[in-house]
């Protein structure tokens, strides 16, 4: 049975783990990753398009010139992308996110495993703790990286607008905000850091024990020496 120094340390991980687990679930269902207005010039009028949408799903508005505002409706963002490249680079987010999911999962298992037990492979013990935590931090950083680079880059909102709307035709300006579900993701990232925190004041802890039992024999009392 694992010590009770040991039993605490890696349940405080399990439960960032699992906190991490939670919020990448959070990410993935929610649709305010980010609010865009789009601007678009047709004969006669210009129409500003409202956007609310995540990695599924999304709201979209309609202003023509002075305020008149058609119906808000609802679209599924995989059956209104039109380019290739912003198709392939949300799909790309998607899957990192799983694979981060995944790794999250992962870690909450190998903490709960060493909370209640002391399992014999280096690799189930603060070695995995340390590999799944840090992939699902570096994974969460790649989908913060990759979604903007969409938005901005791609032209993800101005791809989204037309699918909304008929009849654009000059793109004239777009506005960005990102919302909560973008956001948050730095909370995954900071409760993977604590979780590789506490596991390896537990290691160094350890550590330190195991070198202090070690001490070569010079540094024992003379007394002991002579007996």
């Amino acid at each position: 049975m694992p010590s009770r120094k040991k039993t605490c340390m890696f349940a405080s991980a399990f439960c960032t783990c699992v906190s991490s687990f939670v919020v990448v679930c959070v990410v993935l269902a929610t649709p305010q990753w980010v609010s865009s207005e789009v601007r678009f010039s047709r004969t006669g009028s210009n129409v500003t398009i409202s956007l609310n949408y995540g990695l599924f799903r999304g709201t979209c508005e309609q202003f023509v010139d002075a305020g008149l505002q058609v119906s808000e409706t609802t679209f599924q963002v995989a059956d209104v992308l039109g380019s290739a490249g912003t198709r392939a680079l949300n799909v790309a987010t998607i899957a990192v996110l799983v694979l981060a999911l995944l790794s999250s999962l992962l870690s909450s298992g190998f903490t709960c495993t060493n909370a209640v037990s002391n399992p014999y492979q280096t690799f189930l013990g603060p070695v995995g703790v340390y590999t799944w935590n840090s992939v699902s931090g570096v994974l969460i950083l790649i989908a913060m990286i990759l979604f903007p680079v969409n938005v901005e880059g791609n032209g993800l909102s101005e791809d989204l607008a037309h699918g909304c709307s008929t009849s654009l035709q000059t793109h004239i300006g777009s506005k960005h905000t990102y919302g909560y579900s973008y956001w948050i993701m730095l909370l995954i990232i900071f409760l993977n850091v604590a979780s590789l925190i506490i596991i390896y004041f537990y290691d160094h802890a350890r550590y330190s024990k195991k070198k202090e039992q070690e001490r070569p024999i010079e540094n024992a009392p003379k007394d002991v020496i002579l007996f």
